[in-house]
């Protein structure tokens, strides 16, 4: 059995700003507003698509990690530089604008739209790299 992740919905304040500002660091595309639905969609990849929707309430910071090329990597973050976006090398660490070495690659975690907690991560600590990758 194959089962794949197609989307995920992300709670925001201002759906549009925050799908954008995502979007534009990982340098993918995304839509202002989504063909069927409520959302502003990012797509990730051919796979998979983060459906940001506008909020008044309060909603729990989530965690949310890409796995990228080492030239993905560079490129994401002189975008998260050029940007002046505060980032770190820990998950519950300070803003210290250090990458992470830890598990064999590099990583690093902002949060930035939103509150939400994102990660960019060259070697998964979750998972061994397969042939493919």
């Amino acid at each position: 059995m194959r089962i794949e992740l197609d989307h995920f919905i992300v709670s925001s304040h201002d759906k549009v700003a925050s799908a954008r500002c995502l979007a534009e660091l990982l340098g993918v595309p995304w839509m202002e507003a989504a063909p069927l639905g409520p959302f502003s969609p990012v797509f990730i990849n051919d796979g998979l698509t983060l459906d940001f929707i506008n909020t008044d309430e309060d909603f729990p910071v989530e965690h949310y990690c890409f796995r990228v090329s080492e030239q993905d990597f560079d490129a994401i973050l002189a975008r998260l530089q050029a940007a002046d976006i505060p980032y770190r090398a820990d998950v519950r660490g300070p803003v210290d604008r250090r990458i992470s070495t830890a598990f064999g690659g590099r990583g690093v975690y902002w949060n930035v739209p939103d509150g939400h907690q994102w990660e960019m991560l060259t070697v998964s600590y979750a998972r061994a790299a397969s042939q493919d990758d």
